[in-house]
């Protein structure tokens, strides 16, 4: 634009439209003043320039304000292709190109499209992502911006094919810089004209690229650091979903089940194998498999058919190998350790070329330190059960055992008291065998029903039981020690109480267990109540004493096995310490619970429930 000179108005554009005419009035009358002709060619020049200089500065104004207003939408967003589209309608709204492309610097060094839009702010398909390449790649080297009003006669690019093919015309590229590193390129033309950009264009798409580049670097930072937090998010999430799996479970078979099957997985592997060392010298022997066997079937020793197992296993590292023997593939032996200790080896096997990447290998190894604890503990738990089982068909053995010579003592003692002539000591002494007979009796019995509970063989005959009956049995078996005590008894009974579905044995066993509790460890002159009551689909059992009672530190170790109370009272009674963990294991198996209401010095209350009898034709 000129300077200082003003921009055309309505008048001077009416005076020459007036002066035309004229000059066309003249034209016809064959009669032409060229003083007068040549002032009005001079005045439409200058007309001419400073319209030329108005529309130049207009364009200055819309290049400035598309500046400014992609400088504010290019923060808006840190979405990658969002902040790409939005770039690539920015240039081509700036510069007036028919379309544009923004490229990428990719991992091979080389440019990759990431954004192709055109003056309809479209984006291209495929077939249409055809440009200069060589212009391209030249900004690519270089650095520098390029500019060619004519491509197919600019001898730089005239000869290139893609040039000639497309019929170039207007090419502009500018690099994109981002922290000194050009990062890819801003490519746009137009294929119908030639001379559509100038250099003031090329600055202002310079100006632009330098914001572009910034934005994008966010962008792309953004995007990688985004993914790289959803990769996180996404292993914490498995690892969760791997402890979750390993936490509810004491099984060792299946924890290591769970550790191969998720390491295989993540990591792609085709085929796995778990393995423990043992013997002298060691080997590691597999437990778990993966996936296909080979060629030879499954290993039965790791390190015999892996011989990168052996390097694992005096390293205490992983080993990572290529493993050719069943075809192209990856080999990847990962120890399990305990105190820095090899104790197994994980094998991994890939069937194609791509090597298990380092994310894999610190997953993998982050799984399999989780899962040794979990392995270690279901180890310990199957020797715990083993050994529990071990113990409890000792018991049950021992108690079989014991039952005939004690049959026998105790037979033999009767006979012996009833002969007679016996002294008074002697007699003495034979009651006392019998007592210690009949004792030891009970505490056999207890041992072989514990030893039933705990190995799984107690079974229950369940048949339709009646509650008076049930009643009176109980008051039968333990009247004598009651009076004996000089208890009072009561009983508070529902009348016309339904049968119930239960094993009559084990109920009685458990109500006299539980009478018998209340008039051991309640002093003599106490008083003891057995209840029956009706409630919803079952009658409720209660016996209630004025004992000694319990606290609620005793209430909690109660049906402890062989556990007893350390006060005087209660080691002065006969007991086992096993009567309750009995009756407590009874009364689950009939699929209640035992609740106790206690307070030290004024007696307890335990109570429990058993369903009611199904209807005669629904019995069976």
């Amino acid at each position: 634009m000129t300077n200082n000179r003003p921009l055309i108005n309505n008048p001077e554009i009416g005076s020459l439209r007036q002066n035309l005419n004229l000059i066309r009035s003249q034209v016809k009358a064959g009669r032409i003043d060229e003083a007068f002709l040549n002032r009005q060619i001079d005045k439409m020049n200058e007309i001419l320039d400073r319209y030329a200089a108005d529309q130049q500065q207009r364009k200055r104004a819309e290049q400035f304000e598309a500046l400014y207003n992609v400088s504010r939408v290019l923060g808006s967003s840190l979405d990658l292709q969002v902040v790409l589209d939005q770039v690539m309608d920015a240039i081509i709204q700036l510069t007036g190109a028919e379309r544009g492309f923004l490229m990428l610097r990719d991992d091979d060094g080389g440019l990759e499209v990431k954004a192709a839009r055109n003056l309809d702010q479209k984006t291209l398909i495929d077939e249409e992502f055809k440009y200069s390449r060589t212009v391209a790649n030249q900004v690519l080297d270089s650095g520098g911006a390029i500019l060619t009003t004519n491509a197919a006669e600019d001898p730089r690019f005239a000869q290139q094919a893609s040039v000639v093919a497309q019929s170039l015309r207007s090419v502009m590229a500018t690099p994109l810089r981002a922290r000194g590193t050009v990062i890819g390129v801003i490519y746009v033309d137009n294929r119908a004209f030639a001379g559509l950009f100038r250099e003031e264009d090329l600055a202002a798409l310079d100006a632009l690229s330098s914001q572009a580049a910034v934005a994008l670097d966010n962008a792309l930072l953004f995007n990688a650091t985004d993914k790289e937090l959803a990769r996180r998010v996404e292993e914490l999430q498995q690892l969760r979903r791997i402890d979750l799996l390993l936490n509810e479970t004491l099984d060792a078979d299946k924890a290591m089940a769970h550790t191969l099957e998720w390491v295989c997985r993540l990591s792609g592997a085709t085929a796995g194998h778990l393995g423990f060392l043992e013997g002298d010298p060691a080997h590691v022997r597999a437990v778990q498999h993966y996936g296909r066997a080979g060629e030879d079937g499954l290993p039965e020793y790791l390190d015999v058919a892996y011989p990168p197992v052996k390097q694992v296993i005096a390293s205490g590292r992983p080993v990572m190998r290529d493993w050719g023997r069943y075809g192209v593939g990856t080999l990847l032996a990962v120890p399990i350790l305990r105190e820095q200790k090899v104790i197994g080896v994980v094998v991994m096997i890939r069937d194609d070329t791509h090597p298990f990447t380092e994310e894999q290998h610190d997953l993998i190894a982050r799984i399999i330190a989780r899962s040794a604890v979990a392995i270690e503990n279901g180890q310990l738990y199957a020797r715990v059960q083993a050994a529990d089982r071990a113990k409890s068909e000792f018991v049950g053995i021992v108690a079989h055992d014991l039952k005939t010579p004690m049959t026998s003592i105790a037979g033999y003692a009767e006979l012996m008291m009833m002969q007679g002539g016996l002294t008074e000591r002697q007699f003495d002494y034979l009651s006392t065998i019998r007592d210690t007979v009949r004792r030891m009796e009970v505490l056999v019995s207890d041992l072989a029903d514990i030893s039933r509970i705990e190995s799984g063989h107690f079974f229950m005959d369940e048949t339709r039981v009646s509650v008076p009956a049930l009643m009176q049995a109980v008051r039968d078996g333990t009247q004598p020690q009651i009076e004996a005590r000089r208890h009072s008894f009561s009983e508070e009974i529902d009348d016309d109480l339904p049968e119930v579905w239960g094993d009559y044995y084990r109920l009685l066993q458990v109500l006299t267990n539980l009478v018998s509790n209340a008039y051991k460890y309640t002093p003599d002159g106490g008083s003891i109540t057995l209840s029956a009551r009706r409630e919803g689909d079952g009658v409720v059992f209660s016996v209630r004493d004025t004992g000694i009672g319990l606290s609620p530190e005793a209430i909690a170790k109660l049906g402890t096995k062989f556990w007893r109370a350390d006060d005087t009272f209660t080691r002065s009674q006969p007991g086992t310490g096993l009567g309750f963990a009995i009756t407590r294991s009874l009364v689950e198996q009939m699929g209640s619970r035992i609740q106790i209401e206690s307070e030290v010095g004024r007696g307890s209350r335990f109570t429990f429930s058993v369903r009611l009898a199904p209807p005669a034709e629904d019995a069976s």
